[in-house]
């Protein structure tokens, strides 16, 4: 198999980054200052060949995918597969009031238990989000396919913050339960290469394109 570039990209900033409001599966647009980031990310892609486009299906991250795509003259492909993590009833709800509402959920989350299950939402008892194990096998197994099927090209996946963590411990060779020490950045360009199944982290956390510095966290 050849070498296949692979540009994953987080989407810009939202209100409820700016807020540390939780995601997840909930589709929520680019604030003003994610479109501007979006577009200055565009701009910066605009002399790399990209041969394709391909974002999760939140509008957070087609918004993002789609000034790049309009740039490269291309598509945007949708995969609900690059999507952020399922988390259940903790998404809508500020970062620093979950340790109030679920404690226990909450100590589980954090000590990164790769089998824990997130509380159901109450309009839908069945949905308790995924695991850490799940959505990290959903992540690198849509990354494969798109390299296999781009083999010795250069693409674009714009995603989430989790997707993007999914990669750099696939990458780095890093226990779905070991602390995050990565920094993961709103509209920031990550360079991994695919190859004989092994992905391999070029370059982290690019932001030069950035004039101030975007909102770190994930999801």
């Amino acid at each position: 198999m050849k070498v296949t570039e692979i540009l994953l990209i987080r989407h810009g900033e939202t209100a409820w980054n700016a807020v540390r409001k939780l995601q997840g599966h909930l589709d929520i647009p680019l604030n003003a200052e994610g479109r501007r980031q979006a577009k200055a990310l565009a701009n910066r892609l605009q002399h790399e060949k990209l041969t394709a486009v391909i974002s999760s299906d939140l509008q957070r991250a087609m918004q993002t995918a789609g000034e790049i795509a309009r740039q490269q003259c291309l598509p945007t492909r949708i995969d609900a597969d690059l999507r952020e993590r399922c988390f259940g009833d903790f998404e809508g709800k500020l970062y620093s009031e979950l340790p109030d509402i679920y404690p226990v959920a909450y100590a589980s989350w954090r000590s990164r238990d790769p089998d824990f299950h997130f509380p159901s939402k109450p309009e839908d008892p069945s949905n308790v989000g995924e695991s850490i194990r799940e959505f990290h096998q959903r992540v690198i197994a849509c990354i494969a396919h798109y390299a296999a099927q781009f083999s010795g090209k250069k693409i674009a996946l714009v995603a989430h913050g989790g997707v993007l963590e999914c990669a750099y411990r696939e990458a780095m060779h890093l226990p779905l339960n070991a602390e995050r020490t990565m920094t993961i950045f709103n509209a920031s360009i990550n360079r991994f290469q695919f190859q004989d199944h092994q992905l391999t982290l070029l370059d982290w956390g690019d932001t030069t394109h950035l004039n101030s510095l975007a909102i770190d966290e994930i999801q």
